[in-house]
């Protein structure tokens, strides 16, 4: 069975699958393709039948994989990866076009080293280049074909037309400090329970560093500011460089509002402590791609990094932030 399988599977079938897996619908995934949706539905099944497994389980909420789908998933993905390799190696020019990728630059530090030591392995020689920015300002660039990718926020309806976003994880914000600090007692940062009516009434007296005005954490920051009655008192520094939020709280007494990410490795070794405060709603982390068939194969690896390094974000403890 597994020969006579492996003779009749083409790569329209491994396409098909990678594509109704990606977008969790059979429409979307013919539209990406640029074909009707029951030729999607046909060479589904036709994989199916060949296979002699169900890889989907359909219903009104669109196509979701099943254990089998799942398993097959881990090396379909890696078999369109290497078929592409492997033209691309007799066809492409000596010099690769790069990888062109946009990141959050709160995200940035935490998440992205993995997937570009991942990338890396299977394209040694391949340059990326990686453009920080507003969340808005790299969902243009993406649509603009500036950019091939972008680890993001979801945005308006309008801003995402063409543009899919599959979510890879939710983070608070969380609100940093120095040891040291007069909020800090013995090297912690002052606990819900017998202090957090002095630590939030206190907030505004010291300097704060904020997301800048119009992006997604900032309006999570300023909820919870207007929530509590804070007004800065000590004035404030609106920046996305996480370099110099760092400096600068390590540097005096600032307060930074931040997704919970750009900070994992200075809570962990308790260069910067966590006062212990809850801002909500956590903002889900996404990757941002056009809907379009004909993905480069460099694309289609640097997509099954991400989702690699999202899946063991999930499971690992540096990812609880509570």
């Amino acid at each position: 069975m597994r020969d006579a399988a492996l003779a009749r599977i083409r790569l329209r079938h491994l396409q098909c699958f990678l594509a109704v897996a990606q977008f969790g619908n059979l429409r979307r995934a013919a539209q990406a393709l640029s074909i009707t949706q029951p030729a999607v539905t046909k060479t589904v099944n036709e994989l199916e039948a060949l296979l002699a497994k169900p890889l989907f389980v359909r219903g009104r909420h669109g196509a979701t994989l099943t254990a089998e789908g799942e398993a097959f998933m881990r090396h379909a993905g890696d078999s369109v990866n290497a078929l592409g390799h492997a033209v691309d190696s007799v066809l492409r020019e000596p010099d690769a076009a790069p990888l062109r990728i946009g990141v959050l630059p709160t995200v940035a530090p935490s998440f992205l080293p993995g997937v570009l030591h991942a990338f890396a392995a299977r394209w040694p020689l391949v340059a990326v280049r990686v453009a920080t920015g507003r969340n808005a300002q790299l969902i243009e660039q993406l649509r603009s074909r500036e950019l091939d990718a972008v680890i993001g926020r979801l945005s308006d309806p309008e801003l995402m037309a063409g543009l899919s976003f599959e979510s890879l994880y939710t983070e608070p914000m969380v609100i940093v400090l120095r040891p040291g600090h007069a909020l800090a007692v013995d090297g912690k940062a002052k606990t819900r329970s017998a202090k957090a009516a002095p630590a939030l009434t206190a907030i505004g007296a010291y300097p704060l560093v904020l997301p800048i005005t119009g992006t997604l954490i900032r309006q999570v920051a300023d909820g919870f500011l207007s929530r509590h009655g804070i007004s800065p008192q000590a004035g404030l520094v609106e920046t996305l460089d996480t370099s110099l939020a760092r400096s600068l709280v390590l540097q005096g007494d600032n307060l930074w509002f931040t997704p919970a990410g750009a900070v994992l490795p200075d809570l962990a070794t308790g260069a910067l402590l966590q006062l212990s405060v809850a801002l909500t709603p956590e903002e889900p982390v996404g990757l941002i791609l056009r809907t379009e068939p004909g993905a480069s194969a460099t694309v289609l690896t640097f997509v099954a990094a991400v989702r690699a390094q999202a899946a063991a974000g999930r499971t690992s403890p540096k990812r609880r932030f509570r």
